[in-house]
């Protein structure tokens, strides 16, 4: 499949047939496909705890937990993509643009596991396409290198608001889905890479 350098133009419908076909996850905007890349073992690690966590907390709820092999449509932006994790609560909403009904429009949390070749990106012009999301409520942000948690919630009155927890003792309410998360349960077996900072020239 091609990938943005080639500047080639896509429309919505070749590239999801492509998708379909492909063994590999590619994001979608504005007439470019993007190979997104591999996960790291913390990475992994953590998505899999919080699938985990998060479907236990969520028992009894109208809501579902979703991996990173659900899809997301944003049609305001034209953005596809493939978050770590997705809650959706009630029925589920899909792409009327897309036959194969894999691309899902309604989700009320997202959460993101930062890598260092997707930070800014996740925090700065992928958060921008989520804002579009009309269903959305919350967008959580992890930290691979420490036991870290952010989140976004918007309020009644549309103002976003900004929160955070850090340390293993630690919980993180998502008021979202009025329930709150542990973050030793997230961040279970974790192995945390000591963050080693350049030697001073001073």
């Amino acid at each position: 499949m091609n990938t943005a350098e080639s500047k080639k133009r896509y429309t919505p419908e070749e590239y999801l047939k492509l998708e379909e076909a492909s063994l590999d996850k590619h994001e979608y905007f504005r007439g470019e496909i993007f190979a997104m890349a591999g996960a790291s073992e913390n990475h992994s690690l953590i998505n899999s705890n919080l699938v985990r966590a998060l479907g236990n907390a969520l028992i009894g709820k109208p809501c579902r937990v979703y991996d990173s092999n659900l899809r997301i449509h944003i049609p305001a932006t034209s953005l596809f993509t493939y978050p770590d994790v997705s809650v959706i609560c009630g029925p589920t909403q899909v792409g009327t643009s897309d036959p194969s009904r894999g691309s899902i429009l309604n989700p009320k949390l997202i959460v993101e596991i930062l890598s260092p070749s997707t930070e800014a990106y996740d925090r700065g012009a992928k958060f921008e396409n989520y804002l579009s999301i009309e269903s959305l409520r919350e967008y959580v942000l992890i930290s691979q290198n420490a036991p870290r948690i952010e989140t976004f919630h918007l309020l009644d009155d549309g103002t976003w608001v900004f929160s955070y927890e850090n340390g293993m003792q630690s919980n993180i309410p998502l008021k979202s889905l009025e329930i709150t998360l542990s973050l030793a349960e997230v961040y279970r077996d974790v192995n945390f890479i000591p963050f080693e900072r350049e030697a001073s020239s001073l």
